[in-house]
């Protein structure tokens, strides 16, 4: 049985290349050998990818995300695209809106939003989608413009109904699910899961952040919790676990275009 933790800021969780390489080996020990390591700024993706660019199982995406559209970085568009053609990295992102942080303005966060969806498709990337108050400007912009290599809703957060829309677009979307799956109050992502196709899901730690509930009482998240949201996942939709997590990884192998 094998865990693929499809978004991970493992340079958000320690700067320090050794602590980085203790989270990676902590994963493996738990089952979880596949990581996609997300940075939010091209200087932390340089960093990141430096330290753990010969380190196997390790993924990666580059991209600006909207937390840095007011400065994303001197001739930024080139540094995406050299980096997209860089070994193992397997998305562009994540990308996309976040309306409740009011990040420069919507204009601007759409205009970088549009580019990045642009650059996946010249490079046939899929793209890993952040999505915050801004899910009807994500969704008008993705039924236009959504590369061909796919994209995956991060940390799903909306409702079944949003996702029901989704679906009903025929796009080629995926839905990830973090720790906050677990929570009791969840309600609005418990009613998605268990109406969402199997071969649609993923899971992710979103570490450092969504600490499922059962370590809620530590300070940061980890990609070796991963498997305790898959359990919660197995338990919702009432299957067995093995073939839960197999139908994962073989999702996550499918969206990212690794071999299983």
């Amino acid at each position: 049985m094998q865990f693929f933790d499809t978004h991970a800021h493992i340079g958000l969780i320690y700067d320090d290349p050794i602590e980085q390489l203790r989270v990676i080996q902590e994963a493996k020990q738990a089952q979880v050998t596949r990581i996609v390591s997300i940075c939010n700024s091209l200087h932390d993706f340089t960093k990141v990818y430096g330290n753990l660019k010969g380190v196997q199982g390790i993924y990666h995406a580059v991209g600006v995300a909207p937390s840095e559209v007011t400065n994303p970085g001197k001739n930024w568009i080139d540094t995406v695209e050299n980096a997209l053609s860089l070994p193992n990295v397997v998305a562009l992102g994540e990308t996309g809106l976040d309306y409740y942080r009011k990040f420069g303005d919507k204009r601007s966060q759409i205009e970088l939003f549009i580019t990045e969806l642009e650059l996946a498709e010249k490079h046939k990337k899929p793209v890993i989608i952040h999505n915050r108050d801004a899910g009807a400007d994500v969704l008008d912009i993705l039924r236009e413009r959504i590369p061909s290599a796919g994209a995956v809703l991060h940390c799903y957060s909306e409702n079944a109904e949003y996702a029901q829309r989704v679906l009903d677009l025929d796009l080629n979307v995926y839905f990830s699910f973090a720790g906050n799956l677990t929570y009791r109050n969840a309600k609005n992502l418990h009613e998605t899961i268990v109406m969402l196709p199997l071969d649609r899901v993923m899971i992710e730690s979103e570490s450092p952040f969504m600490i499922p509930a059962e370590f809620r009482l530590l300070k940061r998240n980890m990609p070796s919790y991963t498997p305790s949201t898959a359990r919660f996942m197995a338990d919702m939709l009432d299957i067995d676990f093995e073939e839960l997590v197999a139908q994962l990884w073989k999702n996550s192998c499918t969206f990212f275009n690794l071999p299983e």
